[in-house]
């Protein structure tokens, strides 16, 4: 019997919380057909769809970015197109045009590929910035504006972008605007030799990706996305993530902390991660398994720390793990400090 308090404004909690693990799993497993040993990874994407996020995998080449990105997507019958981003890119080969119809001698739009459920944005830092500038609507307001006309997103409605570290040539860093808009980034590393060994094995002479099949689809995920969004959040919790993010924008190494923004992911991450562990209400544990993917890519350090040689993402990560420390977390019935301490 289910006696969490977080589940009673589900419709039946022990049926809505068992058929989400059974979706989650049925996604993760067809994931893993292609993608050993990155559970991790796996994890923190499948709780961005669930949050009805965006997701950032940045990595060197090969390590698997675009295959866990195309695989999460075929996992699910949904709408998928797939964006290639290259210098010459430009914003109406992302949202779409509008184009003169001499038999009707008016302007037709012609929808891009934004126009989808999942998409799958390729190497997105290889574009210049006017181009990825197309994708800053699109990933806020679930819309388009193409001419003065608005045009809505499908729902649900999720971008899964890969690209190379910048020190890679050929490549630039996304825009401040674009980075918080990615509710979390991953990295994939290097495979275990035993991985490496089961993929020369099984995917040696095949497309890994042709034996994936949908799993889900499309309307099936946006139930568990209401699902989700109905995970209690108690206000001990809420307090830590403002203190979080809060922490960031006081950090002696950070010039420009997490977001307003980024709160709102990272509450809806935690969410997502809650419901995953087939819980109905947030733990601290949730919030802080989630605040590194979730806030690292965001915070822009000072020049004299990313001149010391190691990857600015590495650093933001320690200093993360930094503010997580020196975060309290508040207990039921504690008080919280006012600003002045009283």
């Amino acid at each position: 019997m289910v006696t969490d308090p977080g589940l009673l404004h589900w419709r039946d909690p022990v049926t809505d919380i068992g058929h989400l693990a059974d979706v989650t799993n049925r996604v993760r497993t067809s994931v893993e057909t292609v993608i050993d040993g990155k559970s991790e990874a796996i994890t923190t994407a499948l709780v961005v769809l669930l949050s009805e996020g965006h997701l950032l995998i940045e990595d060197v080449p090969g390590v698997g970015k675009t295959m866990l990105a195309k695989a999460l997507a075929r996992s699910i019958d949904a709408r998928v197109r797939r964006i290639q981003f290259t210098p010459d890119l430009l914003p109406g080969d992302v949202t779409g045009v509008s184009i003169y119809n001499q038999g009707t001698r008016d302007f037709e739009f012609r929808p891009g590929p934004v126009f989808a459920n999942i998409v799958v944005g390729d190497e997105i830092n290889r574009a210049e910035p006017k181009a990825q500038s197309a994708l800053l609507e699109c990933m806020e307001e679930h819309q388009v504006t193409v001419d003065g006309v608005t045009y809505r997103l499908e729902s649900p409605f999720m971008v899964i972008a890969t690209q190379n570290p910048v020190e890679m040539e050929g490549t630039r860093a996304l825009p401040e605007a674009q980075r918080d808009r990615f509710t979390a980034r991953i990295s994939m590393g290097y495979p275990s030799p035993a991985a490496e060994l089961e993929m020369l094995d099984s995917h040696g002479n095949a497309n890994p990706l042709a034996g994936i099949t949908p799993v889900t689809d499309a309307a099936e995920i946006a139930k568990l996305i209401a699902l989700v969004r109905t995970v209690h959040v108690s206000p001990e919790v809420r307090h830590y993530i403002v203190d979080l993010v809060g922490g960031t924008r006081t950090h002696p190494e950070i010039a420009l902390g997490a977001s307003p923004r980024a709160a709102l992911h990272l509450i809806r991450a935690a969410r997502a991660r809650a419901a995953l562990d087939q819980r109905g209400f947030v733990l601290p544990d949730d919030v802080q398994e989630m605040a590194v993917p979730v806030m690292a890519h965001r915070l822009l350090l000072h020049p004299e720390i990313m001149l010391s040689g190691e990857p600015t993402i590495e650093v933001a990560a320690r200093i993360l793990t930094d503010v997580l420390r020196r975060i309290p977390i508040l207990r039921p019935g504690t008080a919280r400090p006012t600003r002045h301490g009283r």
